[in-house]
């Protein structure tokens, strides 16, 4: 296996899995590169091992590393003044491992409503949610407030639990009768096209 055939095959490999978002079988490795028999594909999938792309379960069936979801991570930008730099590949990362420290415990919300803009938060933007943590006063959580859910800075005054809104058009919201935090707003997501 000469490397350009190795580098095209693991193209061909990102591009699979980019577009159906699984791996393939060995089954479907075998028809994608166009070779007989399963026994061919040995010599791709341990070098495919070797680079960290893929890992094998202990079922022994092939498994995504964020080698090959990632994104490249090729260095840093100035937002103030500009600066000379060069391009740098630094290393890859997955969103979700940058984005989401607790996977089990999270979930992704569209935002609705304008009452978070002064916090960064637009409508269209998308929220990831932590839920079965004690919040933070200051941290921006979903919460059930009334049988209505909203989401808003968490206060407090004392022993009252105050709602408060990232938008001066909007109060504070004080529960009349109950009050239930689903979760802690961990991150934001916005696409910008």
């Amino acid at each position: 296996m000469t490397q350009n055939l190795f580098e095209q095959r693991k193209k061909e490999l990102v591009k699979y899995y980019r577009q159906f978002h699984h791996l393939p079988s060995y089954d479907e490795l075998a028809e994608l590169y166009g070779v007989g028999s399963k026994g061919s594909l040995y010599k791709y999938v341990e070098k495919f091992i070797e680079e960290g792309l893929v890992a094998k379960s202990e079922g022994g069936r092939l498994i995504p590393t964020t080698k090959l979801y990632g994104l490249r991570v090729l260095g840093t930008v100035q937002a103030g003044f500009p600066t000379a730099a060069e391009e740098e590949l630094t290393d890859t990362l997955s969103l979700d491992q940058f984005l989401i420290k607790n996977p089990e415990a999270s979930y992704m919300l569209t935002v609705s409503g304008d009452s978070m803009i002064d916090a960064g938060i637009m409508p269209g933007d998308m929220v990831i949610v932590e839920r079965g943590r004690q919040p933070k006063i200051g941290e921006i959580v979903v919460a059930e407030v009334d049988h209505d859910w909203t989401m808003k800075y968490y206060l407090k005054r004392g022993d009252e639990i105050i709602l408060r809104p990232a938008n001066k058009k909007y109060p504070d919201i004080r529960p009349r009768q109950e009050l239930n935090v689903a979760g802690v707003v961990t991150s934001v997501i916005r696409k910008y096209k």
